[in-house]
């Protein structure tokens, strides 16, 4: 792990646990899905191939939440031949009336793919309106050698919960940019500079399951990257 990402870790972590010896928070929580791709931001990153994935996340304060997912990769080709990555991640969040501001520290770590791991850091800013939500925020990771320069993403969320049901609709839009060190490091995070995505879904959550059908695409054409175009994502899994 970059020492910088570890200090930002760290130093969340140990703030988060002074402040817990006086507040009462929940205990952790787990989950675990099936997945027809493993698709970020438009690009897949296990080949197209169905994954596995499951996560723990800590509450640490009534803010402070630490988080760690892992998930199959089926050797992907985008990150050097990685089984898996694991995504680890510190977040504070604090709501404020209809109001939610958060900040976030992660590292995606690929286990047996030298040379391959990243962090980023990031800021969401949201608000509740009504059954809806909508969220605006910024991921940027640093220039960073593993990721040749650096990446900066700024994208939308807009959640409705469907009334009278256990539905959600939502849909997101994003756009990568960076500066580029290494065009061939710097194409496994934008394969064409910079490009724009999105996706809808619809996910239905009841009692401790979940499943959710959803469309991903991007501004990048498939003959130029075969881990982009359109796609329909399934997924089912169980959280407790």
């Amino acid at each position: 792990m970059h020492r910088w990402a570890a200090a930002i870790l760290c130093g969340i972590v140990s703030a988060g646990a002074s402040a817990a010896q006086a507040q009462s928070f929940d205990g952790p929580s787990f989950y675990l899905e099936a997945a027809s791709d493993e698709r970020r931001r438009g690009l897949s990153w296990s080949e197209g191939d169905p994954i596995v994935r499951g996560g723990l996340s800590l509450p640490v304060t009534h803010d402070l939440t630490l988080d760690t997912n892992i998930s199959t990769l089926s050797d992907g080709k985008r990150h050097g031949d990685a089984a898996v990555v694991i995504d680890l991640r510190a977040a504070y969040a604090r709501q404020i009336g209809a109001w939610r501001l958060a900040a976030e520290g992660s590292y995606h770590a690929f286990p047996g793919a030298s040379g391959q791991g990243y962090g980023e850091l990031g800021l969401t800013g949201g608000i509740l309106l009504g059954p809806a939500s909508l969220d605006l925020l910024a991921q940027y990771a640093p220039r960073q050698a593993a990721i040749g320069g650096d990446n900066l993403y700024l994208g939308a969320k807009l959640g409705v919960g469907i009334p009278g049901t256990p539905l959600t609709l939502s849909g997101h839009a994003g756009h990568s940019s960076g500066d580029t060190r290494n065009a061939i490091r710097a194409a496994r995070l934008r394969p064409n500079g910079s490009y724009w995505d999105h996706g809808v879904a619809l996910n239905y959550h009841k009692g401790l399951w979940t499943a959710g059908l959803g469309y991903a695409n991007s501004s990048i054409d498939r003959a130029a990257d075969r881990h982009a175009g359109a796609t329909v994502i399934g997924r089912f899994g169980i959280a407790f």
